[in-house]
């Protein structure tokens, strides 16, 4: 039994020739914001192609319970109408977030500045991660944060009463740090200051400049300091949600390992700072081509074209890369299996505290489906077995991450044999068209409980 409902076992079977298109879901860190932001706006905003995925509709509903106006129109469509900036309303009831560390992290940091109260919960996999790289720096504003032992969920969080704002340098490489912070900053008088040594994914800080926020980006030799003035009033947008390039990444991993296949996934976010994963592809000598390049409501969005690509070699991924694409190793992992060769990644820490140990998780995996793996506290080495080389066969167990076990399927499909997963119910948490859309173009996946 998993916390989404009884488990859900899944085989992968080895395929020839993926081919077809695959329309990925809108992006989710995009669409969480779109949904605070409208929120705290004054007016309507307007969301199309918004993902519906789990972890996004727990926002919808925190939202709603901080009193905003949120309705599904349907086919993607949304509106919210904003309570403004430091007008959220006390919850009646206990926030349950689900799996979704983003949505958790930055409610709190949006909710830190109103003097409201607010218990926050998750499922097993979000009560056991850790909290207080965000209850941190949102006491510095004057929040109070009472939680369990090692500052993990249920917690409940004090705003503050007479929030101050303030200069916080962000200890380790995370967009939900940095934009908890911001939002915190939003209902703060005067000028929150956040500063970040490595640049990580910065939707929050262009979809503030869209919402009409005075806000500021310099690059300096300290790192890149972002400067947001508080109490605007936010104005209501409508947007566009762009598809989401970390869903993008398995219809694409599983081209570039599938023999024959031809796979065209169009209207995929390329921002910078989320792009690492394709750019670490392209380096490895995959034939994954940019097409229709194209800006859509502030995002750089392009189709991408992925083919059978046998000829791929191990690399070296730059640490500096790591914020880019750190959700998007444990697929370059399978990627990385297929190649001839190490593929070595370093700088990954980070990893350790997701969903799951997701270095942990996929070298586990991996070994029992044939693939060496070392690792160390921040690194790990994927030693590829060349095209057509893993074995499969194997059993990798999903620890109610969707990441690791779309990875898994996507593995299943360019091995010798079947791989198996004891559970594909926490994919419904950020793609739940996934086993819809990869039959589509010619997977093969089966329910094993059916």
């Amino acid at each position: 039994m998993s916390s989404h409902g009884p488990a859900i076992p899944m085989s992968s079977h080895p395929v020839r020739g993926l081919k077809g298109t695959a329309h990925v879901p809108g992006d989710k860190s995009i669409s969480h914001r779109s949904l605070i932001l409208g929120a705290m706006a004054v007016g309507e905003t307007r969301v199309f192609d918004l993902l519906e995925g789990e972890d996004v509709l727990r926002t919808a509903e925190a939202m709603r319970a901080f009193g905003a106006e949120v309705t599904d129109h349907g086919g993607g469509e949304w509106s919210v109408h904003g309570v403004g900036v430091g007008g959220f309303a006390e919850p009646e009831d206990v926030v349950d977030c689900g799996n979704s560390g983003t949505g958790v992290r930055l409610i709190m940091g949006a909710m830190a500045t109103t003097p409201i109260v607010a218990t926050f919960t998750g499922d097993a996999s979000l009560r056991s991660r850790p909290m207080g790289r965000i209850t941190d720096p949102i006491s510095l504003f004057g929040a109070r944060a009472h939680g369990r032992t090692g500052g993990r969920l249920p917690m409940t969080i004090e705003g503050a009463a007479a929030a101050m704002p303030v200069d916080y340098r962000v200890p380790m490489p995370s967009a939900q740090v940095k934009s908890a912070v911001l939002l915190a900053g939003l209902n703060a008088p005067g000028m929150t200051v956040v500063t970040e040594a490595e640049a990580t994914r910065d939707h929050t800080e262009r979809m503030l400049r869209g919402f009409g926020a005075d806000l500021s980006v310099e690059e300096t030799p300290e790192g890149r300091v972002i400067r947001l003035r508080g109490q605007p009033e936010l104005t209501p947008q409508t947007i566009r949600v762009p598809r989401d390039p970390s869903s993008a990444a398995f219809p694409v991993a599983a081209a570039l390992i599938t023999e024959g296949s031809d796979v065209l996934v169009p209207g995929i976010g390329l921002n910078p700072t989320r792009a690492g994963l394709f750019e670490t592809l392209r380096e490895m000598g995959a034939d994954l081509t940019y097409e229709n390049p194209r800006d859509e409501s502030g995002e750089p969005v392009a189709d991408l074209r992925a083919r059978y690509s046998p000829d791929m070699k191990g690399i070296e991924v730059p640490p500096e890369r790591a914020p880019s694409m750190i959700d998007e190793y444990p697929i370059l992992s399978v990627v990385a299996s297929f190649a001839e060769g190490k593929t070595m990644m370093r700088g990954v820490s980070e990893l350790r505290v997701k969903e799951s140990d997701r270095i942990d998780a996929m070298a586990r995996g991996l070994e029992a489906n044939g693939v060496r793996v070392e690792e160390g506290e921040d690194w790990w080495c994927v030693r590829g077995m060349g095209a057509r080389g893993v074995p499969g066969g194997g059993l990798a167990a999903a620890r109610l991450d969707h990441r690791i076990a779309m990875s898994f399927m996507c593995l299943g499909m360019g091995a010798k044999r079947a791989v198996r997963i004891d559970d594909a119910g926490p994919i419904a948490t950020s793609f739940p068209i996934f086993e819809t859309l990869m039959s589509n173009i010619g997977a093969r996946l089966t329910r094993d409980n059916s």
